[in-house]
């Protein structure tokens, strides 16, 4: 586990390959994901090691339902029940009304190089053996509109890695929390470390990505908090440029 001051109050977390942010009022905190099912007591640890306890969460906002972001939700409901918040299509997919996800096989296919096989084997660690997560209560939020949580999270539109993909933006900070529409690394990588996208294979939609992006270029942001690889500085234009060129 790595933790990195973003800014006020916003820490990026760092566990099995992928990051959750603690975004923290005073004692009052809001979780932006929940990484992968045994990634559960590094989450919890995170929170102790930056002086807050379960019982300081007042709520998850998830930035989309796959097992990596969603996965140690079900371990921090079995202390404490917490509501659950993403736009109102990414709940139905966090319900698992349907699944948008790659499959066994398409992740197995990704062992054709070393790094295709250290990546495998540290994502079975990861989930085994939880190997799905289906979150039976989760609310729809609008787009647009902060919720009324600590750091005042305002979910926007960044459907394409899977249909309802949500960002939340944090316009007092200058904060984007991108999830997995920008990323800045990942295992299966072939780019050097800066904005990017995902390999195809993670995504759904990757022209509606695209189009999504380029929708919030003109945002105030010139900080980016990805799921994968580490937070980028610079203005958020900038970076969409480079992961789209």
């Amino acid at each position: 586990m790595r933790i990195v001051e973003v800014a006020g109050g916003v820490h990026l977390v760092t566990g099995t390959n992928v990051n959750w942010v603690v975004l923290a009022e005073g004692s009052a905190v809001t979780l932006v994901d929940a990484g992968y099912p045994n990634d559960a007591r590094a989450l919890l640890a995170s929170l102790d090691a930056l002086g807050h306890r379960l019982e300081d969460v007042e709520a998850v906002v998830l930035t989309h339902a796959h097992l990596d972001h969603v996965g140690g939700v079900p371990a921090l409901r079995r202390r404490r029940p917490l509501p659950v918040l993403t736009s109102h299509e990414e709940a139905r997919h966090a319900r698992r009304e349907y699944l948008e996800q790659m499959s066994v096989p398409r992740m197995l296919a990704q062992g054709g190089t070393p790094q295709g096989r250290r990546w495998i084997a540290q994502t079975l660690r990861a989930v085994l053996p939880h190997a799905s997560a289906r979150l039976r209560e989760v609310t729809g939020v609008p787009f647009g509109e902060p919720l009324h949580l600590p750091g005042a999270p305002v979910p926007v539109d960044l459907a394409g890695h899977t249909p309802g993909h949500t960002g939340w933006l944090l316009p007092q900070r200058g904060v984007l929390v991108s999830g997995d529409a920008l990323v800045t690394d990942h295992p299966l990588s072939a780019r050097a470390p800066g904005p990017q996208l995902l390999p195809s294979a993670f995504s759904s939609d990757e022209p509606t990505m695209a189009a999504r992006l380029q929708a919030l270029r003109d945002l105030p942001v010139d900080v980016v908090v990805p799921g994968h690889g580490p937070v980028h500085r610079g203005p958020l234009a900038a970076a969409i440029d480079a992961a789209l060129g």
